[in-house]
């Protein structure tokens, strides 16, 4: 499949896309189509079990979205500007599959929205973030106002958010925004290692795992309960789920088919 704004490679079951629009890789409609048309295709491509998603060059991830095309939109096309970051981003959200953000630069507004809607977020030591739109009259529109919260709370989401502040990978990740910060010649390793881990993983329990938390922050406890035991029954009852059980009494290694 051919793609304008993004590069795809594939690599013993991990798709990497890389952002193409350097130096800054800023989004914009084309890029949220690529990506959605990427999710499409892994989420059906039972050879790809991991994705990490990366910014060409070391200067940005994503330094958002594209002023340019923004800049002249009517309300209309703002709307369906925004629905095009929601759909591709939520692709990625529910991809039956991991999705890694290996994150280098800048990663700025929508940068930063794309990056919450994946599961792992590795950043390099020169990794910067903000949500710089109020600065600019308007709000977050890719997810920001409604992810961040979910991930580190309301109160320093508002904080980044009305304030516009950078901060730094160190400080992201002491407040949980990232999950591991690494020397920038060092990132893509890190991820590839992380990539690999996850594919030895059977790919039904982590797709069940992923759906439980997902959606079960969306509803009360008891609900969310609920939801973890179908999901647990699902994988229980999966070829994997027996294999790894009797491998574990059996004491051997299991033979995971993904199935």
């Amino acid at each position: 499949m051919s793609y304008e704004t993004i590069q795809v490679n594939r690599e013993d079951g991990v798709a990497v896309i890389t952002l193409n629009r350097p130096p800054m890789n800023p989004l914009n409609s084309f890029v949220f189509r690529d990506l959605a048309k990427a999710a499409d295709e892994f989420e059906n491509d039972p050879s790809v079990k991991v994705v990490i998603i990366t910014g060409s060059g070391s200067k940005a991830f994503a330094a958002g979205a594209d002023v340019s095309e923004m800049a002249n939109l009517t309300p209309v096309e703002a709307y369906s500007f925004c629905q095009g970051s929601k759909t591709a981003f939520s692709k990625l959200e529910n991809l039956s599959k991991p999705v890694i953000a290996a994150i280098s630069g800048v990663a700025f507004g929508g940068g930063c929205e794309l990056a919450l809607a994946c599961d792992f977020r590795i950043a390099a030591d020169n990794a910067k973030f903000a949500f710089p739109e109020t600065g600019l009259g308007i709000i977050p529109g890719g997810g920001g106002t409604q992810r961040l919260p979910r991930l580190i709370g309301s109160a320093k989401a508002k904080e980044l958010i009305l304030m516009g502040d950078i901060i730094s990978a160190e400080t992201a990740e002491k407040i949980g925004l990232v999950n591991k910060v690494v020397p920038v010649d060092m990132l893509m390793e890190e991820a590839m290692n992380m990539a690999r881990k996850l594919t030895a993983k059977p790919l039904v329990a982590m797709q069940m795992a992923k759906e439980a938390i997902n959606n079960g922050g969306n509803v009360d406890i008891s609900s969310g309960l609920n939801m973890e035991i179908q999901n647990f029954v699902i994988a229980f009852a999966s070829s994997d789920g027996k294999e790894g059980l009797s491998a574990f009494v059996e004491k051997r290694k299991p033979n995971y088919t993904d199935k």
